[in-house]
């Protein structure tokens, strides 16, 4: 069973975490194949289509120079079905008690997301130390997350919702800042149009956002 700390490492694989919607599975090793030519080495697939979990597995088994998890994580069934199709971590968009304590025990590493203060501190007093900051520009943004370096300090960061690749880097300077999410890595247009040399040239450009 993964420790609460195994999370981070998951994070720190590469600055930008793509966040992907699929419609078809069949897609998917292409679409992380691609990522991981740009020198991405994570991928958030959500569970917004019934495509999803067979999505998931299709990477687990096909691509495995990159880290599968599963997003849109809403409840512990959720959470169950991620593991068993073969993602190695779970994020949530938010996080319920159920949720927090099923994630202390799941068989993969589990992020649960925060807004606020309050969130924040009914979390890391479950354990947790890492999380998903959603919907990042909404809630605050860069601003947001240096406030909360100074009272929580021991509190790391994957803000996700309204980044651009014009602005992650403003998040990843901030030094209580893992990685970002970001879905302008796979466009739909160039999903449906098997682009896979415009989505590798994303990447790299998110691959490099850090140095």
């Amino acid at each position: 069973m993964p420790s609460l700390a195994d999370i981070e490492r998951v994070l720190r694989l590469s600055p930008v975490m793509p966040v992907v919607v699929i419609e078809e599975p069949a897609l998917a090793p292409d679409l992380a194949r691609a990522l991981v030519r740009g020198g991405l080495r994570t991928i958030e697939v959500t569970l917004r289509t019934p495509a999803a979990l067979r999505a998931i597995e299709a990477i687990a088994h096909d691509v495995p120079d990159i880290a599968v998890g599963a997003g849109t994580v809403l409840s512990v069934e959720d959470l169950r079905a991620a593991a068993n199709a073969g993602a190695t971590f779970a994020i949530s968009p938010g996080a319920t008690p159920a949720l927090l304590e099923a994630g202390v025990h799941a068989p993969i590493p589990y992020l649960p997301a925060v807004a606020s203060a309050s969130e924040l501190m009914q979390a890391l007093a479950r354990g947790y130390h890492c999380f998903k900051f959603f919907p990042a520009a909404p809630a605050g943004g860069t601003a947001m997350l240096k406030a909360f370096a100074g009272p929580f300090p021991q509190a790391r960061f994957c803000p996700t919702g309204g980044i651009t690749q014009e602005t992650v880097k403003t998040y990843l300077d901030l030094p209580n800042v893992l990685c970002a999410g970001g879905s302008w890595l796979s466009p739909p247009q160039a999903l449906a149009a098997r682009d896979w040399p415009r989505i590798e040239a994303l990447a790299a450009r998110a691959a490099a956002s850090r140095t």
